[in-house]
């Protein structure tokens, strides 16, 4: 036996890898002055911050003072920090406080310290699962603010944010309307200016000033900030994840989003609209008139989906209020409601382009096929049933497109016999053979491309109920046998480990969805194998649809176990149905012995016309046939 000797070469290589392997890592490690440099800029700003954070706190303190007791020393101190707006600070207001709207559907509490919304409420709706108990609140605990940033003739920078409006509650009709003023003076103010109209989640939002000009600089625009951090208010954190984002439209009426990555931003020209849209909740804000510019921001701040969390995306947008003639008014509107199409598209704003039904001929099928259809069959029965009837009904309107599929499939079959003989005449001249190849397609009257046809006009409608299902927010908490959520997953059994692509649970209604798949692949697989015979250079398609017959149940299993529970419900039921109708169409109305005997007939005939695709086919063969011969001729 022989024995393993030291490899000088092996020795040596990997002496050069270690040794470039250490280089690297030397050559990579940050510059200590860059590091130093960086940890002096962070601690500057968190000291920056917290001096802000001491002043503010002082600010408040002596405007609570003044508020109180008229204090000479203190109001000189405000003036100091806040100029004109220290008047703000004298006013009672600046004790702090809050102001309740309430309609049926929507409760608003505005704080005056900032004068912005604090709280949104949204009644009858409830996170997570229904029977929580747990009221979906879109604002609450700070997770949103409003500011503009004044600067001052003076040079101060001061934001809204930080300082005290002055509360006016009064009602108009049913309709109340809630002014809070941000005062410079008696008659010297900032206006945002709250209209809550009965049964409705759009809220009137203005903001106007008035006398400001010779208090604050009117040379460039003020910057209006708006943020938000998306409470979880579903079952599924990576499902209602995927479908929180940025949405906004363009003066000429595109809707458009900003993206699904961990950090996105973009910069808006003139836009009317921008949606913080959550799955099943939004908060938008409207613009009569398009804004100049935006910018618009988003952060994913779910870090791990195993780790249960509280918020979804962080959101920011920054737009710009003109002044007109040296004051500020804007007329906007600020809808906190459901992500519902209905409803938003009964404002007829262009609201309900941020529901996502897809783009081009899926969009049209889910809004005017979709939509309507199983809005109107969900307004008389049960969820899980519509589903179902919808999906028979789909199913039904597609049947003569399947039943043309499979009539396809079945002359191809009878013919492949002779296809073959072609394949073994011909073999040492593969042009040759395609070309005969047409021509009995064409002298049987059999067009190869009409069994591909169908399917493609069936894949649009497969692509939209992707999209629609998960966008349907009747689904929501609304249950099915043992599904209490068809809008989320249908946990059977909840796993004490987490497998990655699949989860921490089994959803049951996945497993049928993947079983219907197997059998119908099962089923038409070997029909298409039957029917396309093994053409030379190609890949082989019978070994290709054996591994797609497992492959496929598989990837829908692990595809669909976090997926929307009625998704899965749908496409169990297509494929039940589909299985259904291929049984019958084989059996009562495909004969493969008329087939053929028709087949025979048409061959007896004059010769169909060419089509225009089979007449450049051909002619495109006999170019190449021709191109063929004299390069063998050259050669010889």
């Amino acid at each position: 036996m022989e024995q393993k000797k030291f490899d000088l070469n092996s020795i040596i290589g990997f002496a050069l890898i270690f040794g470039i392997l250490a280089y690297i890592t030397y050559t990579n490690q940050p510059d200590p002055k860059v590091v130093a440099a960086e940890k002096a800029q962070k601690e500057l700003l968190i000291q920056k911050a917290k001096a802000k954070e001491i002043e503010i706190k002082a600010v408040e303190k002596a405007a609570m003072a003044v508020a109180a007791t008229g204090d000479s020393t203190q109001l000189a101190q405000l003036q100091k920090s806040l100029g004109s707006f220290a008047y703000s600070a004298t006013l009672p207001s600046a004790k702090g406080g809050v102001t309740t709207l309430e309609n049926e559907v929507l409760k608003l509490t505005v704080a005056n310290k900032g004068g912005y919304i604090v709280e949104a409420t949204l009644k009858g709706f409830e996170k997570y699962k229904k029977g929580s108990g747990k009221i979906v609140q879109l604002i609450k605990d700070n997770n949103a603010s409003l500011n503009v940033q004044l600067m001052t003739n003076d040079n101060r920078a001061l934001n809204t944010k930080d300082l005290y409006f002055e509360p006016s509650l009064t009602k108009i009709g049913e309709d109340q309307i809630l002014s809070m003023k941000l005062k410079a003076g008696a008659n010297e103010f900032l206006e945002y200016k709250y209209i809550l109209k009965p049964k409705d989640y759009m809220i009137g939002f203005d903001i106007r000033s008035q006398g400001l000009n010779k208090v604050i600089s009117t040379a460039k625009p003020l910057d209006l900030e708006w943020s938000l951090k998306a409470f979880r208010n579903e079952k599924s954190i990576s499902y209602e994840n995927k479908y929180t984002e940025i949405y906004f439209e363009h003066k000429d009426g595109k809707v458009d989003y900003a993206g699904l990555g961990a950090e996105e931003k973009e910069e808006l020209e003139q836009p009317t609209f921008i949606a913080f849209k959550q799955h099943f909740f939004s908060s938008i804000l409207v613009s009569k008139t398009p804004f100049e510019n935006a910018v618009v921001s988003s952060k994913n701040l779910v870090i791990n989906e195993e780790v249960d969390t509280t918020f979804t995306k962080s959101f920011n947008a920054k737009l710009p209020l003109a002044f007109t003639n040296g004051e500020i008014d804007y007329k906007l509107n600020w809808y906190m409601g459901p992500s519902d199409y209905k409803t938003l598209s009964n404002y007829d704003l262009n609201l309900e382009k941020i529901i996502t039904l897809g783009w081009g001929i899926i969009g049209w099928i889910n809004r005017f096929i979709f939509v309507p259809l199983f809005g109107f069959l969900g307004s008389y029965i049960a969820y899980g049933i519509a589903i179902i009837i919808f999906t028979i009904l789909i199913k039904l309107a597609m049947s003569p497109i399947t039943f043309k599929s499979f009539l396809s499939q079945a002359k191809m079959k009878v013919l492949r016999p002779e296809i073959a003989e072609l394949g073994e005449k011909f073999k040492k001249d593969p042009m040759k053979k395609q070309q005969e190849t047409m021509k009995l397609y064409n002298k049987a009257g059999v067009n190869p491309m009409a069994g591909c046809i169908p399917a493609l006009i069936q894949m649009p409608f497969l692509m939209a109920s992707f999209q629609f299902f998960p966008s349907a927010f009747e689904l929501r908490q609304k249950s099915f046998l043992w599904a209490d959520d068809l809008s989320s997953f249908d946990e059977v059994v909840k796993l004490p480990f987490n497998i990655p692509f699949y989860g921490d649970h089994i959803s049951l209604f996945p497993i049928f969805a993947a079983i219907a798949i197997f059998f119908y692949m099962k089923m038409t697989s070997g029909d298409q194998q039957m029917a396309a015979p093994q053409q030379e250079g190609m890949p082989d398609m019978a070994k290709m649809m054996k591994i797609m017959i497992y492959v496929s149940p598989i990837m829908m299993l692990f595809f669909f176990n976090s997926y929307g529970s009625g998704l899965s419900l749908y496409n169990f039921v297509s494929n039940l149905i589909t299985i259904g109708i291929m049984i019958v169409i084989k059996k009562y109305f495909i004969d493969g012995d008329k087939i053929h005997a028709q087949i025979q007939e048409n061959k007896l005939k004059e010769p169909k016309k060419q089509g225009k695709f089979q007449r450049k086919l051909q002619e495109v063969m006999e170019q190449a046939e021709a191109q063929k011969a004299l390069d063998k001729k050259n050669k010889q």
